[in-house]
Parts: C-alpha cells; structure tokens; sequence
C-alpha cells in the first residue's frame, strides 16, 4: 500500500467554509466561516487541525510546521459532485437529439471497452486527473458493467488517498448483450467489490442499477435485498430524466404508481440513496424522497445538452428534499463544477429561484456532505474534519482578475468564480493534507 503520510503544514489565505444553508437564513453571512486572513493547519494524519484569523493562530503554530504563504488566493473545502460515469470520459460531448439514442449510439459502445482491465486503468488514471484539476476531491462514480472497471477506478483512487464513492452498473435487459449481467451475477458481483472496497482506506462503494428500464425487477429485488443488508453503503440510480424514458417506464412497470416508486417498491429509497437527474416527479415523488432521506442530485449540463427538462428548484425546497448538483459526465459537458453552478444558476432563474452564489457553494461542498450523511467529514476546513480543500486564484484570468479587483462583496466575488470560472480558478488540490493537483506544475 502506498505511504499517504504527510507533515503537518499551515496555510495563510483567505479561508471560507460553510455551517449552515444560506438560502434559510435572513442574513447568508450567519452561515458563512469566512476569514480575509486565516490560517489553516494541517496535522500530520490529513486531517484539520485549526481554522481560523492567521492573527490569533500564527503565534501558536508548532515550531515545525511548514507555513505556506497563499496570500490573494482564497481556500475552500474540496468540490463534491454526486452523479457521474468515468467510462464515459472518452465520449464526453457526443452529438445526439436524446438520452435513449444517447444511450444507444455512443454510451453503451463506449462502455463496452471497460472489460478490458488494462483500459479501464489508463481511463481511471485520466478521470481523476481531470476531476482534481476541477477541484472535485469527492464524486460518486458509476463503473461500467464490468467488475474489472470498479478495481480499476478504486485501485487508482486508494493510490491517490482520495475519498471516492463508486460501483458496478448493474443492467440485465433492454442493453445490448455484451453489457449484460443477470440479477443473481450482478448482485454477487456487487457484493464481492462492496466487501473488497467499502472502507478500505477511503473508498467507500455505491450499488448502482444503471435505471430501472435495464434491471428486471428480480435485480431490483436482489438490489434491495444488498441495500438492507448493508446500510451504510451508498445507492445510486438515475431517475425521471426524460419524458421519453419516464413513458418506457410506465409501461415496463404498469403497476407502479410513478417512476420512482419503482424503487420505492424495493426498498431503494433511503439515507444515501442519490437519485440523478429527478426532474419529471410528482409532489408525492418529492413526499416520498423527503421522508426516506433520499437524495436528487442536480445535472444541470447534462440536462440541457440532452434537452431532458429543468430541475424544479422551487418544489424541491418547498418539500424539504436533500439536494445536490453533479455534472453527469459524459451527458455533462464539463468535469467543473464552477461550470456546473453556471449552468445551475440559469436553470434556477428559469424556474423561478435565484441560486445565490453562497448557496451554490454550500450545494457544492457542507450541503452535499450533509446529504450523503458525511457532514465533518468532508465539505468543510472545521476542525476534525478530513484536509480535501482547494485553492482557488481570483486571478487566473485577465477578465476575472479584473472582475474581482472591482467587487464590493464576498458574495460577488464567489458570483465571479462560479459565473466565469472552470478549472484555471484551481490553483491546487489537496486530499488528505497532500497536494494532489497543482495548475502551473
């Protein structure tokens, strides 16, 4: 295994970190750890020592440790992104006029590569190079069929020490044949990388029917069965993307009251459950995931590339559902997710919500914790918590360099970075207290 200790360093910066969601308080600062000078302390195992004003820490600081001078950048915990599939990185931006001809024309033949395990190794390596140079230290990854794809992704993220979430597509019908398992294969499948994976340093593994028109409900059922054998597990899925995939459903599950009320059928909608997309639901879908503690996560690249519909910000705060946003890879246009908040804020605005900046990053990083159940964990710099953080540089370009020197406010400047900004805002990542992506190297 692979050596992740590292020494214990501070960090002059500004410092941000979220406590509590903007969008439900009067005054947003409230929610806000903001610090225009801090320090930030990392202790020797990669986790968070002190956050805090550099005045009152630097006196304190051990002898020892490597003080880093990051002055005019601003530190911010590591991006979270909850729905996203790394064998479709070799297909990202693929033309089509939909999610099923999508599917058809370059998902399922992309994807058919990832038996080979030599190949998915090499796509794992890209994969995360490319989500840490857009600052995203934590994801929820969808594998491919093939059990050979989530060893790969795994055994490149334990290498790296990053906190992942992943697992293998299960899919028994309506696919083509060389991407099918069986609903006894694929819930063994499942459950041999879940106890070879789950925990093991900070991989942590999803159950992953790829959406229920490709499971029969035998796999449904053997999934359910998985999820209530193991409950601190993840389960993902995709659900209520496309009008054309929400009618397929109803007819392959006629008995079903809605869409997701096929999984709620069995057993699937629970704490740590994330459900992609979520966009054609009803108020008593959106009952339903509230009162289990499911999750919808928000693709909003995705969503407008493949013309599937608008996320309705409005319903899902008025029915109290957990929600987060994801860039959907390779149906998502950009691994960023500053891109992804863009895209999010005019979806917002569509219909009828104003996504403020501070609510966009809470989204990004504390609110996306507290909804996987991993709040202090990862999504802050509080004290105790896991050292994934990112550095972000209001000077990476001519244009927001000279935005940012006439704002008036933090909220402005964060406006900035989302609107403006991809990955040239990331000066460096680190996960686990080691730097593990740096711009200009």
């Amino acid at each position: 295994m692979t050596n992740h200790d590292t020494t214990a360093c501070a960090y002059r910066a500004q410092l941000l970190y979220f406590v509590a969601d903007p969008a439900c308080l009067e005054d947003p600062s409230e929610a806000m750890r903001y610090y225009s000078d801090g320090l930030l302390l990392v202790n020797a195992q990669g986790r968070i020592e002190a956050c805090g004003d550099y005045a009152r820490l630097a006196d304190s600081l051990p002898a020892d440790v490597r003080l880093v001078d990051l002055r005019g950048k601003l530190i911010m915990p590591g991006l979270i992104d909850t729905h996203l599939h790394f064998p479709q990185t070799d297909m990202i931006a693929s033309p089509s006029p939909g999610l099923l001809p999508w599917l058809e024309n370059y998902t399922f033949p992309t994807e058919r590569r990832f038996e080979d395990k030599s190949h998915a190794d090499e796509v794992a390596g890209v994969f995360l190079d490319e989500l840490l140079r857009n600052g995203t230290t934590t994801a929820l990854v969808y594998g491919s069929v093939h059990p050979e794809s989530v060893d790969a992704f795994f055994e490149e993220s334990h290498r790296r020490n990053l906190r992942m979430i992943a697992g293998k597509v299960m899919m028994d019908r309506n696919c083509p044949e060389y991407l099918r398992d069986t609903a006894e294969s694929g819930a063994r499948e499942s459950e041999d990388l879940l106890r070879r994976w789950h925990g093991k340093g900070r991989q942590m593994y999803a159950l992953t029917p790829r959406f229920a028109p490709t499971s029969t409900p035998e796999q449904l059922a053997a999934c359910g069965e998985l999820a209530r054998a193991y409950p601190d597990v993840f389960m993902q899925t995709h659900v209520a993307e496309n009008k054309d995939e929400v009618k397929w459903v109803s007819e392959l599950f006629p008995k079903s009251r809605s869409y997701l009320d096929v999984y709620d059928s069995f057993g699937l909608l629970r704490p740590r459950a994330v459900y992609g997309h979520s966009i054609w639901l009803d108020e008593q879908d959106r009952a339903r995931l509230h009162e289990t503690g499911s999750v919808a996560a928000h693709c909003p690249t995705s969503n407008l590339f493949l013309s599937s519909g608008v996320f309705d910000f409005v319903a899902m705060r008025q029915s109290g559902v957990l929600h987060t946003l994801a860039t959907d890879v390779g149906g998502g246009t950009s691994f960023s997710m500053l891109r992804t908040m863009n895209e999010a804020h005019k979806v917002a605005r569509l219909g009828g919500w104003h996504l403020t900046a501070a609510a966009m990053f809470y989204l990004a990083t504390e609110g996306t914790a507290r909804a996987l159940d991993m709040q202090g964990q990862i999504g802050t710099l509080a004290p105790g918590a896991e050292a994934d953080f990112i550095v972000l540089d209001p000077q990476c370009t001519p244009l927001i360099a000279r935005r940012s020197s006439l704002l008036d406010s933090l909220e402005e400047q964060l406006f900035v970075l989302a609107m403006l900004g991809d990955d040239r805002c990331i000066s460096a990542t680190y996960s686990a207290g080691r730097r593990v992506h740096q711009r200009d190297a």
